[in-house]
């Protein structure tokens, strides 16, 4: 008696004749530092469109209330800052560090139509 053979299977799809492979080390550190910078892009985008977004905020309120758009705009700022941060933390860098710099720019254009 001859085995026929089952039916054949398309490449696409698992085979359990035939168990993968286990990944290396380099390729699950490549799969680890993809998932870190693209987890910290949407972080540091997420926050940074906040940061924006308060400073907008502060150009709708009444000119007479300039503490209150001053106030949104530096609030905007420590929240451009914590983006900056929280990036710099995904992806174990030291937070502290000049590109903190970066999350002021919000406030800094903010405060320059705010306040003109």
């Amino acid at each position: 008696m001859t085995q026929q053979p089952g039916p054949r299977r398309a490449k696409h799809l698992i085979d359990p004749t035939r168990p993968r492979a286990q990944a290396s080390r380099a390729d699950i550190e490549r799969l680890e530092r993809v998932q870190r910078t693209v987890l910290s892009v949407l972080v540091g985008t997420t926050i940074f469109h906040l940061s924006i977004g308060l400073v907008l905020a502060a150009l709708f309120i009444d000119d007479s209330e300039v503490v209150a758009r001053v106030g949104l705009c530096v609030i905007g700022g420590a929240f451009g800052v914590a983006a900056i941060a929280a990036a710099f933390a995904i992806h174990r860098r030291a937070v502290v560090s000049p590109w903190l710099l970066v999350g002021l720019v919000p406030t800094l254009v903010g405060l320059v139509v705010v306040l003109t």
